[in-house]
């Protein structure tokens, strides 16, 4: 059984530090003259059926944004994994859409792909593979896993990865175009993107 767009709900994460940035906001950070997260919503927005914003500050800047804005649960910032948990709360959809906030040139078929690799492996959730690395915030998890996740985290584990790959993990292939999951960590590679 296929995976339909209207059963995804999409979550940019942007609740990070941003200690690399020199600890500004990533999301809100220009490139080419918007925002780095308006860049990730125009990939994702067609890919489902709402989209929401997790982030830990800034939060009215990102609600002029015009889409809902969720903050962890946990305090302090403790990773993906918290912002990922506060949103299979928070949806109502039987799956979630994730990507971070500084992967300006994500695809606009990422979804589809992540839905084809769960369908076919038989994974619990799906990740995207560059042909190198693993990107597990660019990952569609089933509303399901929610319980399971709330039990990881409460044992101090904080690795997105580690719990991804504590369940049968199918991967998207993108060695075809890696690419478009560089993602923006400081200012020289804001520069380096800009000058492509």
């Amino acid at each position: 059984m296929s995976i339909l767009h209207t059963q995804i709900t999409a979550m940019i994460l942007a609740g990070g530090k941003g200690s690399r940035m020199d600890g500004r906001d990533k999301g809100l950070v220009k490139l080419q003259g918007r925002y780095m997260i308006e860049h990730v919503i125009n990939a994702l927005r067609p890919q489902a059926t709402g989209l929401i914003i997790s982030a830990n500050r800034n939060l009215q800047e990102y609600e002029k944004l015009g889409y809902p804005v969720i903050s962890d649960d946990m305090p302090g910032f403790n990773g993906p994994l918290a912002g990922i948990l506060s949103a299979l709360k928070y949806i109502q959809t039987p799956y979630l859409l994730c990507a971070p906030c500084d992967v300006p040139g994500l695809p606009t078929d990422v979804a589809l792909r992540l839905a084809k690799a769960m369908e076919e492996q038989q994974g619990e959730l799906a990740v995207v593979d560059d042909g190198k690395h693993l990107h597990p915030t660019c990952s569609l998890i089933p509303k399901s896993l929610e319980q399971d996740l709330r039990e990881y985290l409460s044992t101090g584990e904080r690795k997105l990865r580690s719990w991804c790959q504590s369940h049968r993990l199918a991967v998207a292939d993108y060695s075809d175009a890696p690419a478009c999951f560089s993602n923006i960590n400081n200012m020289l590679e804001l520069k380096q993107f800009e000058t492509c």
